[in-house]
């Protein structure tokens, strides 16, 4: 009794087993975690070090090289960038994928620590934060007012709203965008004169006076009391009230040489909604958290925040990455039961009876649910790739079904009873489904353990799509027997419409037949053909478009815009204004948001945030360049339009980014620069690109005359605290107000710094007591320099950054750029990529090895299960017939080579050797048993399996309609895997059909008379020397 037997004799058994599959599947299903992607690290620690007044050259030497140096000692590093600007140092350690966050953090956090007492005294404490995922946050929640200020509403948040967010489980950390209180000292020189004050002597008055006093206790025998003292300040109006000066019997207070005010701690940032100021809370994950989970949480717990704001202030979600999230999830498992609908269907009108479909109908279900329980196996989650991979699913798993009904249907309509063909049809069918099911798993193990980002994703594609494929061959071994012997028909009484199903077919094969013997009398045409075809792929891949991923439709664009580098807050936000009316007035528009100043000083960044996809009738793509364009008009910025990255771990910013390092200066690294940047605008590869730092910012350089100052009894020390005091804008101390801490910053006032001469009216006291006039011991000079200085890997660099043509990929701006760069480079200059080139640039071709690799694996597969070398040449020779096809789709731009696309050539590799399985094991049989000689064999096999052949091919191209099909979220990247599998299926059954008899004939061993031993030298051979009979 053979394996397959037992389950026939036993159809109990046959029932138990599938419903334990169906048990632990349903289960699996209810238990798993729902996700946009799989789940991936990828992690930044930012160190940012504030010097408050110094100039970029002074934080890059003093505190960003030390810095860097030590970071780039911790491991785990994939590329370190810093930049050193006016007043602030920010170095960025970018992780390599997957590296754990915690430990990150932490060594770099040691590094760092090990450098403080490199840096100079008078900076502030390095700030270090990491952030994982993506670098917009999650959620972006605007909080806006028409009656309180920015600071009020920065405070409230602080207080009330932040620290419930922050509680949410998952929520990484929640980030006020915007400004916060603090008590700013507006200083009047002239008045500080008329007193006989200088400013550093007002900030010791200010340190003396504000002072948070630890005092102690009384103990008396029996009684132990606490005690506080009111030496610190509490408000505004005790900061007003200080007495800075006794003088002739008068007391001179703060008020009477400053303005006082609770205002802001920095004037250079502000953030909108819909061109109103506002405090945005952006919500970012934790490492490992969930998205839609978070997301969840938040929304949640929105409307009691809500319900309990202050009058006046009202809270929108401006922005919020789960939408997507969940449409596109949606949108797959719509997909999938449209799949499951329409192979049934097919399946269906290929068999003729609803008898016989009932097989595949319960077997796919199964195999899917079956597939689930693998999935938690495995600890995978529900995300759009797993979701994709049941899809493709569908197609594959409906095969084994089909075979197997097929087949025992075949042995019915030749007059056996259906018991004798369920037993006889299994035996047949059992090698071939082995088979199949072990090439398919074969094909996906590569993908499974590649590493990097392609490897992260798609490793529980591959798995989730093996681990169904072999439950479904399960299924095929032990249930469809029993089911096909039960539910089929007898011989005899066929339906009309099965029995007109029954002509075509038989006609078709007929006719298959004739044309196939004619055919192959001409057998080195076909092969010549078949050559022909297989050059002609180099050419395609070549002459394709190469991307990483294909842009999909989020509804959100984000826009940049780049004023000049002496531009204030008021000049951003006139200019942003004017973005957001023009914004407001292109279609599509719903909301937007506006951060100025934050992302870099002269920066203005935003989203233009479009309805959802089912209330509006314009697509991302086709809002972009109107959006573009209509950006363009604002004449004081330089705008970009670009969208979201449609991967994760890609770190933000445009979406090209090609840098260039050096040793040399910024003044050898900015004309290099600007040659490239004009031959790759000439070139019409880029609908925009900028460089990331201009050398055009205007610096006045205060030259102290030493002599003179030497002359008055001062030091550099004390002409260097004076300008720092009146300009610097650090803080000197903090206060307390209810319960929290604010900076308190001491500064001269606007008027009285409008320009370099305004110097001339501040004064420095001598060492003889008197007053002496600042402009008279310095001179000042006009210089320009890089607006900031940054660097990667710890060399000079300037980023290009901008945005790609539509209709150009990725990849051939990216070969334009190093091709142009091998030219015009100096020694001693290098290029490379960050952002999302960056991604294509190391994860591009990875795809393309794993193709190779799995069709080695598969051959070897073959190879042991046909115990010949070579009876799998000839299965696979259809592959790169079906890989043609599909590539004849891509060159002529019906899609790009992407990750997607090259998953579903890799795909094809085990769709189309199972049909050519199919015709090779059973042409082998036909020689055995009927000693039939090649050509004979070869023609009839392929005129038996035509009609499965043909079921199973129909019903993967039918599965891939509804992805062909797809509108809406993640759309994009279903189409590109649909028209792989369907374009290379449907051209790679064609030629399995006529290609792969041609090669058998010329390859195939001769399994009967002498030809079929091998190893004897007598003539007529032996038993032992013919290969295992296969069942």
């Amino acid at each position: 009794m053979r394996f397959t037997d037992i389950f026939i004799h036993r159809p109990v058994l046959a029932t138990v087993v599938s419903l334990l599959i169906l048990l632990l599947g349903a289960r699996a299903a209810m238990e798993m975690e729902i996700r946009q992607y799989p789940e991936l690290e990828s992690t930044t620690v930012t160190v940012t070090t504030a010097y408050p007044g110094a100039s970029s050259d002074l934080i890059k030497g003093f505190i960003t090289t030390p810095l860097q140096q030590a970071i780039a000692e911790a491991s785990g590093i994939d590329y370190l960038t810093s930049t050193s600007s006016q007043g602030v140092s920010t170095i960025e350690a970018k992780m390599v994928l997957n590296y754990d966050a915690n430990a990150a953090l932490a060594e770099i956090q040691a590094k760092v620590a090990s450098q403080r007492n490199v840096l100079p005294s008078e900076a502030e404490d390095p700030v270090i934060t990491s952030t994982t995922g993506d670098s917009t946050a999650l959620m972006y929640i605007a909080f806006y007012s028409t009656e309180l200020a920015v600071p009020q509403i920065t405070d409230y948040l602080t207080r009330v709203v932040q620290p419930r967010l922050q509680a949410l489980s998952g929520v990484g950390k929640a980030e006020l965008l915007g400004r916060k209180f603090a008590l700013r000292v507006w200083l009047d020189p002239e008045r500080l004169a008329a007193v006989d004050m200088t400013p550093p002597e007002v900030v010791a008055r200010l340190r003396a006076n504000n002072y948070q006093a630890a005092v102690g206790n009384t103990k008396g025998t029996y009684t132990e009391i606490s005690m506080t003292s009111d030496t610190d300040v509490a408000d505004p109006d005790q900061f007003r009230n200080l007495v800075v000066k006794q003088a002739n019997g008068t007391q001179i207070r703060l008020r009477d040489i400053a303005r006082v005010e609770l205002g802001s701690e920095t004037y250079d940032q502000l953030a909108l909604y819909k061109g109103q100021p506002a405090t945005y809370v952006a919500i970012e994950l934790a490492p490992g958290a969930n998205p839609l989970t978070v997301a969840g949480l938040v929304k949640g717990e929105l409307p009691d925040i809500e319900s309990q704001l202050p009058s006046g202030l009202e809270v929108r979600l401006a922005y919020d990455a789960s939408d997507f999230i969940e449409d596109s999830i949606n949108e797959v498992i719509q997909t999938l039961l449209e799949a499951m609908v329409i192979v049934l269907v097919v399946v269906f009108l290929c068999l003729g009876s609803v008898r016989a479909s009932i097989v595949p109908s319960v077997a796919v279900p199964l195999s899917l649910v079956g597939g689930a329980f693998i999935m938690l196996m495995f600890g995978f989650s529900l995300n759009l790739l797993t979701l994709l991979s049941l899809v493709l699913a569908i197609g594959l798993v409906v095969d084994d079904a089909i075979i197997m009904v097929e087949n025992v249907h075949r042995h019915i309509e030749q007059g056996e009873s259906r018991f004798e063909a369920a037993i006889k049809g299994a035996r047949e069918m059992a090698v071939p489904i082995i088979a199949m099911t072990t090439t398919l798993v074969a094909v996906y193990a590569p993908i499974g353990f590649m590493g990097g980002l392609v490897g992260s994703l798609f490793t529980e594609f591959a798995f989730t799509l093996a681990g169904t494929v072999v439950i479904s061959g399960i299924v095929a071994l032990t249930l469809s027997p029993m089911l096909s012997g039960k539910v089929l028909k007898s011989h005899g009484n066929a339906g009309k419409f099965e029995g007109l199903v029954e002509r075509t077919f038989n006609g078709l094969a007929a006719g298959y037949k004739s044309a196939l013997s004619s055919l192959m009398q001409t057998r080195s045409v076909v092969v010549f053909f078949a050559v022909v075809v297989l050059v002609s792929i180099y050419f395609m891949v070549a002459m394709s478009q190469n991307e990483l991923a294909p842009t999909e439709d989020q509804g959100i664009l984000f826009y940049q815009g780049l004023g000049p580098q002496t531009s204030t807050l008021d000049y951003l936000l006139e200019h942003g204004n004017e973005v957001q009316a023009r914004m407001s007035a292109v279609p599509g528009y719903n909301e937007d948001f506006m951060i100025i100043g934050i992302t870099g000083p002269n920066a203005v960044f935003g989203g233009f945030k479009m309805a959802p996809w089912s209330e509006r009738n314009i697509s991302q793509f086709e809002a972009q360049p109107l959006l573009d364009a209509e950006l363009k008009k604002v004449t004081g910025l330089q705008t970009a339009v670009f969208p979201r990255p449609s991967l994760p771990g890609s770190g933000g910013g445009l979406p090209f980014q090609f840098v260039i390092t050096t040793g040399s200066s910024y003044e050898q690294l900015d004309q290099v620069a600007d040659e490239m940047l004009g031959k790759a605008m000439a070139s019409g590869n880029f609908m925009f690109l900028q460089k990331s730092i201009n050398f055009d910012r205007p610096i006045t350089r205060i030259n102290v005359d030493r002599d003179r100052v030497a002359d008055l009894g001062l030091s550099m020390q004390d002409v260097g605290q004076s300008l720092s005091s009146m300009l610097g804008g650090g803080y000197i101390n903090r206060f307390s107000m209810e319960g929290r801490s604010y900076q308190v910053i001491p500064q001269v006032d606007q008027r009285f710094r409008l320009d370099a001469q305004a110097l001339n009216e501040y004064y420095i006291r001598a060492d003889n007591g008197e007053l002496v006039p600042l402009g008279s011991v310095v001179s000042f000079s006009q210089e320009v320099e890089p607006s900031n200085r940054t660097q990667f890997n710890q060399q000079n660099s300037l980023t290009l950054q901008g945005v790609v043509m539509p209709g150009v990929a990725a990849g051939t701006a990216m070969d334009f750029m190093e091709q142009t760069a091998e030219e015009a480079f100096p020694q001693g200059f290098t290029y490379d990529y960050t952002g999302q080139s960056r991604q294509l640039a190391t994860q591009g071709s990875a795809l393309m090895v794993t193709f190779f690799l799995s069709l080695l694996v598969i051959y070897l597969v073959l190879a042991a299960q046909f115990e010949s070398w070579r009876d799998p040449f000839i299965i696979l020779v259809s592959v790169p017939m079906s890989v043609a096809g599909a590539m004849a789709f891509i060159v002529l731009g019906f899609a790009t080579m992407n990750i997607y696309t090259q998953v579903g050539l890799i795909t094809l590799i085990g769709v189309v050797s199972k049909n050519g399985i199919l015709i090779v094991e059973f042409a082998n049989q036909l020689q055995k048993e009927r000693g039939l000689n090649k050509f004979d064999a070869v023609v009839e096999a392929a005129a038996i399996r035509l009609r499965p052949i043909i079921m199973t091919s129909l019903a993967l191209i039918f599965a891939m309609v509804p992805l062909l099909i797809a509108i809406g979220p993640g759309a994009e990247s279903r189409f590109a895997i649909g028209l792989t599998i369907s374009a290379g299926l449907g051209i790679g059954t064609l030629f399995t059909i006529f290609v792969l008899p041609a090669f058998y004939i010329l390859l195939g061993r001769d399994h009967h008379g002498s030809g079929a031993d091998e190893y004897s030298d007598t003539p007529g051979g032996d038993d032992n020397g013919k290969p295992a009979k296969a069942h």
